[in-house]
């Protein structure tokens, strides 16, 4: 082997020293699940320890974390979740002296909710353990190439909403018994 073939950086997505040309489209497919696989995995190690939170519960404290308040249904939009999830998870959250709800002084139908100063110190020490690593990840990597892996991430998701819509609309395909 050449020096030059022992320099050359494994291919993009290689993880068990497959060396084949894949399309572009067929490595951000590939990367896509492994990444969402990895979440599926932290997601499930976080639901089996009693008392902990989980990261949607984490997600609603971080759209708190600069804001005064927030109605139910604003704090939904930006967690991306339906309103009866958050409700669910505010109230195991107030209930853990994370968050609190008050009635709107405008209205009185509005409930807002804001952190605690527990919540916020929660939120603070998750974001101290976290960002230099996320930040680090990123790196790498310039603004022009970080707003494109943005613009994947939205245009995948916007696929995946529209698929959970036909199967909401259609119904699941069923393989037969």
């Amino acid at each position: 082997m050449s020096a030059a073939a022992r320099s050359e950086p494994p291919a993009f997505g290689d993880v068990v020293g497959e060396r084949q040309q894949r399309d572009a489209g067929e490595q951000v497919a590939r990367s896509f699940k492994r990444a969402m696989a990895a979440v599926r995995r932290l997601r499930g190690r976080e639901t089996r320890r009693p008392g902990e939170l989980t990261d949607a519960q984490y997600s609603l404290l971080f759209c708190l974390r600069d804001q005064s308040h927030m109605s139910v249904r604003d704090l939904a939009y930006a967690a991306d979740l339906s309103a009866a999830s958050v409700t669910e998870m505010l109230d195991g959250l107030a209930e853990a002296g994370l968050v609190e709800r008050r009635r709107s002084d405008r209205d009185r139908r509005v409930v807002l909710t804001s952190l605690t100063d527990s919540g916020r110190g929660l939120v603070e020490q998750r974001r101290a353990r976290f960002e230099p690593r996320f930040r680090a990840a990123l790196e790498p990597f310039s603004d022009d190439e970080l707003l494109v892996a943005a613009a994947v991430l939205e245009r995948l998701r916007d696929l995946f909403e529209e698929v959970a819509e036909e199967r909401r609309v259609l119904g699941e395909v069923r393989l037969p018994d």
